[in-house]
């Protein structure tokens, strides 16, 4: 599984930069402000993505993802938990596939490789074939928010 430390970090920081957001990172061993799940996954607070060198890059992309697509106002809200519907969190789950395009080394066949891993479930029973042949619904929402990039087709 990737982790931050495996990736460049300088384009991590210009990916979220581009959304608004900062990385945030935790010290070896500390704990990890906002983590819905628990070190060592990434946490959200407002616009801020917490990460220590060892949180999963999928981790990592999915906390954001939850921040991107947000409206500004409710981002400042969040802390810990950013999801409020099952719509919003399946155009999340989405979308850090598509931010994963954009971080070298990792792209989107490594990231839905991972997420199988860490054991993300969908109904088709793996990461690719959600994203290829069950995501409709979510790549509409994002398409309807103008947060989708065009690269982004399966």
């Amino acid at each position: 599984m990737l982790r931050l430390a495996d990736i460049d970090a300088l384009a991590v920081d210009a990916l979220l930069a581009c959304h608004g957001l900062v990385l945030e990172r935790v010290a070896d061993g500390a704990p990890i402000p906002g983590s819905y799940w628990g070190e060592p996954e990434a946490g959200v607070i407002g616009n801020t993505v917490y990460a220590r060198a060892d949180t999963p890059v999928h981790s990592l992309l999915h906390e954001s993802s939850h921040l991107i697509v947000l409206p500004r106002e409710r981002r400042a809200r969040v802390h810990t938990d950013a999801s409020d519907s099952v719509a919003e969190e399946d155009a999340t789950c989405y979308l850090q596939i598509v931010l994963a395009d954009a971080l070298p080394g990792v792209g989107r066949e490594r990231l839905m490789q991972d997420m199988d891993a860490w054991g993300y479930s969908f109904r088709l029973g793996s990461t690719r074939a959600w994203f290829e042949s069950d995501a409709e619904d979510a790549r509409a929402w994002l398409a309807e928010r103008g947060l989708l990039p065009s690269l982004s087709s399966p």
